[in-house]
């Protein structure tokens, strides 16, 4: 009778037995192909294929705003980090110069002063990307590159 039992609960297990074995099988398996093809060394944390990409071309970006001299107003425009900032200026030409090492920036200026005339100027690497003017009471302007 024990002899029956042990028959009735080994065919009742060897489904879940032949899986285990396939499954350490296959483990075993994989760990050996990673081995050989090298890839173990990109799955493991701080594995000495991979290495941080360093920009080395600075890109400079210049925001400018021009108009008649004596002209007073305030200035928004987006830095390097695409943060808002605020600026005022007294009299005119204003300028204010970023640099940055990442491989696109946006940049954005907007003016408003108090003459008839003022105009915003983008220069990225020595190029004008954008300028624009304005001619009404209370003059205001903005600039805008979207990928510099």
């Amino acid at each position: 009778m024990n002899k029956r039992k042990f028959l009735g609960g080994l065919r009742r297990a060897w489904v879940p037995l032949v899986v285990v074995v396939a499954v350490v099988i296959g483990g075993f398996a994989i760990d050996r192909l990673h081995g050989m093809f090298g890839s173990r060394q990109s799955t493991l944390a701080g594995g000495g294929s991979s290495e941080r990409i360093v920009a080395t071309n600075p890109k400079h970006v210049a925001y400018e705003v021009f108009g008649p001299p004596g002209t007073s107003g305030m200035v928004s425009y987006l830095d390097e980090h695409a943060q808002p900032q605020k600026a005022s200026f007294a009299t005119l030409p204003w300028s204010v110069a970023l640099t940055t090492t990442l491989s696109s920036v946006i940049a954005n200026i907007m003016a408003q002063g108090n003459s008839q005339s003022l105009g915003c100027r983008i220069i990225v690497d020595g190029d004008v990307r954008d300028e624009q003017v304005s001619d009404a009471y209370h003059a205001s302007t903005f600039c805008l590159v979207k990928a510099a």
